[in-house]
C-alpha cells in the first residue's frame, strides 16, 4: 500500500466510526458516548489516520502534567501493516513534544505480539507487568514507556 497516510485530529463526524473500529479492534470497546465525552476533554489527544481519503484508524492519548498515556490505538483490518499504526503513534510522539511532555506511556495486552514489536520498533521501552488487567480473556498487560525530553546538564 504505497498511499500517503494523513493524520488529522478526530472530527465530530468520526466519532461513530471510531467507535466502530473500537469494537472490532477490543474486547472491551470504548462506546461512541464515551469517545465524544473523552474527545471533549482538553487534556485529551484523539488523530484519526486516513489513507486515499478513507478512515484507516485511529488513536487517543491522556496527557497530565508532564505524562501522556496512550489509551488507545486502533487500525482497520486493511490498513493493518501498511504503516498507519506507525503513523498514528509518531503523531502522538510529535504531540506530546509540543505539549512538552517528558514521558509517553502505554500498555498492551500479552499476546498482542504485533503491537509489541511497533511499539518497540518506534522506541518504547517495556519495563513492567500488570497481571490480571485485562478481562475476557484474562490477560497481563504489558507496560511500556517512551522517554521524550533529552536530559539535560545537571545544575548545582
Amino acid at each position: 500500500m504505497e498511499n500517503k497516510i494523513e493524520i488529522l485530529p478526530l472530527t465530530e463526524s468520526e466519532v461513530t466510526q471510531a467507535a466502530a473500529l473500537e469494537r472490532v479492534c477490543f474486547s472491551s470497546p470504548w462506546s461512541e458516548a464515551m469517545i465524544r465525552e473523552a474527545a471533549a476533554r482538553d487534556e485529551m489527544v484523539f488523530l484519526a489516520a486516513h489513507v486515499k481519503g478513507a478512515f484507516a484508524g485511529y488513536a487517543s492519548m491522556l496527557c497530565v502534567l508532564d505524562e501522556g498515556q496512550i489509551c488507545n490505538i486502533a487500525v482497520a483490518r486493511p490498513f493493518r501493516r501498511h504503516g498507519v499504526g506507525r503513523a498514528l503513534i509518531d503523531a502522538l510522539i510529535e504531540e506530546g513534544k509540543r505539549r512538552s511532555l517528558a514521558t509517553l506511556m502505554l500498555e498492551v495486552r500479552e499476546s498482542n505480539a504485533a503491537a509489541q514489536a511497533l511499539y518497540e520498533a518506534v522506541g518504547f521501552v517495556r519495563d513492567g507487568v500488570r497481571r490480571a488487567f485485562y478481562s475476557a480473556p484474562r490477560e497481563d498487560a504489558f507496560l511500556y514507556h517512551f522517554g521524550l525530553k533529552i536530559p539535560g546538564p545537571e545544575t548545582s
